[in-house]
């Protein structure tokens, strides 16, 4: 099979703009409750953890909170101290009392940096192996989806999925669930302090929160449109310089540098400029809340010593309330940066499970058989298929293969050649109508050992990151050395490999692009070789390569081809000559059949086709 062209997903969904997230693009999720269900149920298995988590969270909150009281109580005992002295009425500061007070803040401190330690590890084990889980069963999807899903979704977005996707995921759980439970304990926990220090305060405090969510709701608002209008144009400069670079030939041949750099420029100062906006825009949020906050601050401060002038209330206690109203502004801002994550990480988990929901290839049959002693004779009955059931690719066909028959497809581009062979190895079901193999149906076949029967050459080339050794074999698992360089031998590669500085160990890199195209198809060639199986699919095998070394090829084809049955889809006549027999496929139907000499005194559409190579080869 041919590698699925990979895709480059687009730019990392939210990509970090803004303040603590605020501002970021969002893609909103279609159902919001029930992926964040979903996406729990991966959870419940580490309730325990989790339940073990929340106790970490709140113990580290409660020691958060209480080290403001506690200072607020040394700083009673030093401002009644010295204000005790001066008057002549005290003693003077209780430096006893304030050691014990600073012996019990450095504990809550270090409390507080414990659990916090333990709530770190914790969550990282379980958001890891969430996802772990997660990828392992999107991997074993992959696995089982059909053909059709492949061909009809692109491979671009199936990436961005099972990478993006599954990332946003990780990295949001890991931030958001931790960061959303210490937030609302923390808020109410300082809320409770807040009021119990001084409820008027408190409501001072409170009054200054209205004002701090309008500035962030009408500021992200503004934001967004910039942001969103940056991703797709950051997509725009993505596909543009991924253009420029696999093409980079083809603007070399024809000087089209200069207007491939003036269009970069274009849209880098587009982006460029647009950026500018956003960042601007969203960069002004955390100012204007610090502004709000600091009059709030003042406010309080100014209230506070009212009140302790009072003696409503202790010097140390506002201390401890100017601090905690400090803190009460903390998690509103996490929160308001939660919501656009979640948001983001709730999205991404709704389109990995869309792909976990799609249909998977049907099981084998109840009973599915593993022949013994495959021999490869072939039968097709009545056989009807269409990619779409209202539009037939395949129509009626019937067709009986022998055992060891050389058979040739040919026909125009569309007829249905290639589809023929992906219904033989049951990439897709026929719609109706059946396909035997050796007399058995092969809906009743167990798929893996179907295809084991089947060895493919393909025009376009699939070569793994590897050794040439291993992607020689990897077709036969466990085959000797001895043996791949026979195969090697046979489809006439070994002396090109064994040029190279590494032999059979050199590593070919990405799409083994530092070998010719030809060189690639002689790879494959020997990896079915190797294989040995019953019947061979050649697809146009050796259109890649020049007319000495298509020669070779076509007498290693023909020694491999010797008792077994080989279909061979061809686009040049020449190369099928000595077929067993030639089927003409047009519009999905059998027009004509025959060895060659026997098409060629018809004078049909066989004879039409050739005798058009045979004069643009000549003219």
């Amino acid at each position: 099979m041919s590698r699925p062209a990979p895709g480059r997903p687009g730019p990392g969904r939210g990509g970090g703009f803004g303040p603590r997230g605020i501002g970021r693009p969002v893609e909103k999720p279609k159902d919001f409750r029930g992926t964040v269900r979903r996406l729990g149920g991966y959870l419940r298995p580490h309730k325990w953890k989790l339940l073990v988590v929340l106790a970490a969270v709140v113990a580290s909150n409660l020691f958060s909170i209480l080290s403001p009281r506690i200072m607020g109580q040394a700083t009673t005992i030093l401002f009644d101290g010295m204000m005790g002295r001066l008057q002549g009425t005290g003693i003077g500061v209780d430096f006893a009392a304030i050691g014990r007070i600073l012996l019990l803040l450095g504990v809550t401190y270090a409390g507080s940096t414990l659990f916090n330690f333990i709530q770190q590890i914790i969550i990282v084990s379980v958001t890891q192996q969430t996802v772990c889980n997660l990828r392992e069963e999107v991997n074993g999807k992959l696995a089982k989806l059909p053909l059709k899903y492949y061909d009809s979704t692109a491979h671009g977005d199936i990436l961005s999925r099972v990478t993006n996707d599954v990332d946003t995921v990780s990295q949001s759980m890991q931030q958001s669930v931790l960061q959303l439970i210490t937030s609302v304990i923390s808020m109410v926990g300082v809320t409770v302090m807040m009021l119990s220090i001084s409820p008027m305060l408190t409501l001072i405090t409170m009054g200054m929160l209205p004002l701090s969510i309008l500035i962030s709701t009408f500021i992200a608002k503004r934001s967004q449109q910039y942001f969103m209008r940056q991703q797709n144009i950051l997509g725009q400069l993505n596909g543009h310089v991924e253009e420029a670079f696999t093409g980079h030939r083809i603007v070399k041949a024809y000087g089209l540098e200069q207007e491939v750099a003036a269009s970069f420029s274009q849209i880098n100062n587009e982006l460029y400029d647009n950026g500018w906006k956003a960042q601007f825009v969203s960069g002004t949020i955390m100012p204007l809340i610090r502004f709000v906050g600091n009059l709030g601050y003042v406010v309080i401060a100014v209230a506070g010593g009212l009140f302790a002038a009072r003696g409503a209330i202790t010097v140390g206690n506002v201390q401890a309330f100017m601090q905690y109203s400090r803190q009460f502004g903390m998690p509103i801002t996490e929160l308001a940066s939660i919501a656009n994550v979640l948001q983001s990480a709730v999205a991404a988990a709704e389109r990995v499970f869309e792909l976990l929901d799609e249909e998977e290839e049907p099981a084998d049959a109840p009973g599915a058989l593993a022949l013994a002693n495959p021999r490869g004779e072939i039968e097709l009955r009545g056989v009807n298929f269409g990619y779409r059931p209202e539009q037939l690719v395949i129509k009626n066909l019937n067709l009986q293969v022998s055992p060891g028959q050389l058979i040739a497809i040919v026909g125009p581009t569309g007829a249905g050649k290639t589809t023929l062979v992906n219904l033989l190895m049951r990439f897709y079901d026929v719609n109706s109508g059946a396909i035997y193999f050796d007399g058995y149906d092969i809906r009743d076949i167990q798929r893996g050992a179907l295809r084991t029967m089947f060895g493919m050459v393909l025009q376009d080339t699939w070569l793994f990151e590897g050794t040439i050794r291993d992607n020689i074999a990897y077709g036969r698992p466990g085959a000797t050395d001895a043996e791949i360089e026979q195969a090697a031998q046979a489809a006439y590669v070994d002396h090109f490999i064994r040029t190279l500085p590494h032999g059979y160990d050199t590593i070919l890199r990405g799409d083994a692009s530092g070998i010719s195209q030809g060189q690639r198809q002689l790879l494959t060639i020997a990896r079915a070789i190797l294989a040995d199986p019953v019947v061979l699919i050649l697809d146009e095998a050796t259109s890649s390569v020049d007319t000495r070394t298509e020669r070779l090829i076509q007498k290693a084809m023909a020694r491999l081809m010797e008792g077994r049955t080989s279909f061979v889809i061809a686009h040049r006549l020449s190369t099928i000559l000595d077929a067993d027999r030639i089927l003409v496929i047009n519009e999905g139907e059998i027009v004509e059949q025959g060895t060659h000499e026997e098409l060629m005194a018809l004078g049909g559409f066989y004879a039409e086709l050739y005798n058009s190579q045979f004069v643009a080869a000549t003219a």
